[in-house]
């Protein structure tokens, strides 16, 4: 097949997770990604053509898929090292030769997720269980009587090192593998998925059992030797095959405990092949003296025909053969044979096949970069701790058929950073905003509410700071209690109430939840007036001490790579963990945007949006200016069903014990239609309100929180 002489034949890589599995052949395919098993947000969701991958893919990568699939890989990876393995897309800042991180590419979707969890899983595993720095001195644990003996062969110094490290890198996988196995069954699917696309070939099954690679030199034997865990293996093909088979005992390769075991069996194998091969400049000159023998006789034997005579067999008649395990019982050829010529066709195919397990084995798989801008906005959405949540599972696809129920992505994030908003990936937060601050035509009376905001907080503050003060009061005379010194004398006249009690009153502690509507409609004055609202309550609590307040907003976002929109809710300020700072350096990048996603975001949020402790007064304030509306190709979000999920998602929050209540912003209202929909999602206290008027809702919350 290739008679050259091939120096630095699959080199190693020492961050190289090459191998195989004890398996011959491709998985049957699989209705669902292995990963579903772990990760219930790919259920019943496709998740490229929720993402527009199908046609017309816009350019650019949804940055937050892309997160959230390196976020479940380090979690693999993680898991099976039981150590913190950083994983890192490929960029040219990355180096894949430390054995300290794993690296992935970026062209990452539901499709190849599998493949890359396989190959992280197989990084971290070398990482967890690899001796990094017995590999890289291994030139100099190589015995010296192997190299005398290579040389006297034709095999020199540079090519002996070259093949014990590939012939290495096949055991050590293999020992890793079992461990992995052993250890995480689970995974296995994963390692069959990376093996099914890097390394199995139908080709190198014909391969095997084909006339090629029955020469004694170091090519036929690397050749055999990957691919011994293959069912089609001919251990007759080469002198000492089987032997070295017996010496790697793949049947009993958890005898292996490290790397230094797995490099002793190298050792032993290349031992066997520089017995087994000839000189190498006489190889040449029998592979002339065989060539002019076959001349004068006029043709050649069947297993030394290159060109396809003898027993050639079509593609259909070998695969079926190897189906149905019927190899060995010398049915495949009419002779009574089972060793094959290939034609031209098939051995090119095979020559390519050899060569991709040549590349996986050396390393050599292709990984996409990531671009530098793409890995500073992944790195802000890692931050952010942005993810895509299930909502809308009872939704029906379209408004005509409510039989056939849909569900779709909503995307929360759950901080705001200022790297966020210089990704400029959201329409809600961009720098852009910021840098026209209080000049921006939607601002009709040009008014800061930031500012604003916090003036007017701090004026409901002052009267809020009696929360945080205990008022103890002291009862003497008492049957039980402390007792007051000032009484003792008295139990000598009998009298038993010689004791005190102290009573401390205080309020109890409070969560306040925020949610403003951030969709276009809500833009100008309405916009201005709610966060100018929500900025003075925010500065109120912080005076308070004994309020935890959180602001989210509402919007829809549409995915660099999609043409469609997604729901959207962003957390924009956390008393439990911000400062009143971030008020005042990030509120001025907020803006509105999109459409009104209501109930959905509610239940995207649902498990944070109720506090653990019921040892306090929980509220959840809404400020929305219309009925809610949105729609993709997954999920038809309108009219009366978007009312009844709304109302579902606001029963949800009052059963567990939050106190729901929601503005409805506008100036006039006509519509007893909204109204009726707007009390029909949020209740009889539900209120109608002008913009204008919208810091009577601070001063109404603070009344309540002046209530004990």
């Amino acid at each position: 097949m290739r008679n050259e002489k091939r120096k630095g034949f699959m080199s190693f890589n020492r961050n190289n997770n090459g191998g195989f599995t004890f398996r011959s052949g491709p998985s049957k395919k699989q209705t669902k990604s292995y990963s579903s098993f772990w990760d219930n947000q790919n259920n019943d969701i496709d998740v490229d053509e929720f993402l527009g991958n199908e046609v017309d893919k816009p350019k650019g990568k949804d940055v937050v898929a892309l997160a959230g699939y390196k976020r479940a890989i380090s979690n693999f990876v993680n898991i099976v090292t039981e150590q913190n393995v950083p994983v890192v897309f490929n960029s040219n800042d990355e180096s894949y030769t430390d054995g300290k991180k794993v690296v992935i590419g970026s062209n990452l979707n539901d499709k190849n997720f599998d493949v890359a969890v396989g190959l992280a899983l197989h990084e971290g595993s070398h990482i967890k269980l690899s001796d990094f720095d017995f590999l890289r001195n291994l030139e100099f644990e190589i015995p010296q009587e192997i190299y005398v003996l290579a040389e006297s062969v034709g095999v020199f110094r540079n090519e002996v090192i070259s093949n014990v490290k590939s012939i290495l890198n096949y055991v050590e996988d293999r020992r890793i593998d079992y461990y992995i196995f052993k250890t995480s069954p689970g995974y296995k699917g994963y390692y069959h998925s990376m093996y099914d696309k890097y390394f199995y070939s139908k080709q190198v099954d014909k391969g095997l059992l084909s006339s090629e690679f029955r020469i004694e030199n170091i090519e036929s034997y690397m050749f055999r030797i990957i691919n011994l865990h293959n069912k089609n293996r001919q251990l007759g093909a080469l002198k000492g095959l089987k032997e070295i088979y017996s010496i790697i005992g793949l049947g009993s390769i958890s005898r292996l405990e490290s790397s230094k075991d797995a490099f002793d069996v190298a050792v032993k194998v290349f031992n066997v092949i520089l017995n087994s091969i000839d000189k190498i400049e006489s190889e040449t000159e029998n592979e002339k003296e065989g060539n002019s023998a076959s001349d004068e006789n006029g043709s050649e034997s069947s297993e030394e025909n290159s060109q396809g005579g003898g027993n050639t067999i079509s593609d259909e008649k070998l695969e079926e053969a190897i189906e149905n395990n019927s190899i060995g019982d010398g049915s495949l050829n009419d002779d009574g044979s089972d060793t094959v010529e290939l034609s031209d066709r098939q051995k090119k195919m095979l020559e390519k096949a050899f060569e991709k397990q040549e590349k996986f084995l050396g390393g050599d798989i292709q990984k996409t970069k990531m671009s530098k801008k793409d890995n500073q906005s992944i790195k802000a959405i890692e931050e952010s701790g942005a993810t895509y949540e299930n909502v809308g599972s009872d939704i029906p696809k379209d408004w005509r058929d409510d039989r056939k129920v849909g569900g779709t992505k909503c995307l929360v994030v759950k901080k705001l950073t200022k790297s966020l908003i210089d990704t400029d990936q959201f329409r809600v937060c961009s720098s852009w905003n910021g840098d026209s601050y209080g000049k921006s035509s939607w601002r009709n009376d040009k008014t800061n509410f930031v500012e604003e905001g916090l003036r007017l907080g701090t004026v409901l503050g002052k009267k809020l700071k009696v929360r945080g003060e205990e008022t103890s009061l002291k009862y003497s005379r008492k049957d039980s209690g402390r007792i007051d010194k000032r009484l003792l004398a008295e139990c000598g006249f009998g009298n038993s109430n010689v004791f005190s009690q102290t009573f401390v009153e205080k309020f109890n502690k409070a969560y306040l939840h925020l949610s403003v509507d951030a969709s276009g409609s809500m833009g100008g004055q309405c916009w201005n007036e709610a966060m100018t609202s929500a900025v003075a309550m925010i500065k109120a609590a912080d005076m308070a001490g004994n309020i935890d307040v959180v602001l989210s907003i509402r919007s829809t976002h549409c995915p660099s790579n999609s043409n469609a929109d997604v729901p959207l809710i962003m957390v924009c300020y956390d008393s439990r963990t911000d400062k009143l700072s971030k008020v005042k350096s990030l509120f001025k990048y907020l803006n509105v945007s999109g459409t009104t996603p209501e109930g959905l975001c509610f239940e995207a949020i649902m498990k944070d949006l109720i506090p653990g402790n019921n040892n306090q007064d929980s509220y959840f304030i809404n400020y929305s200016d219309g009925q809610p509306y949105y729609g993709n190709r997954e999920i038809y979000y309108g009219g009366h069903q978007a009312e009844i999920h709304t109302r579902k998602m606001v029963t949800q929050m009052r059963n567990q014990g939050m106190k729901v209540m929601s503005y409805f912003i506008g100036g006039e209202y006509d519509s007893d239609r909204d109204k009726k929909a707007f009390k029909n999602m949020y209740g009889n206290d539900a209120s109608f309100i002008n913009a204008t008027n919208m810091m009577q809702v601070a001063k109404t919350m603070n009344n309540k929180f002046l209530g004990k």
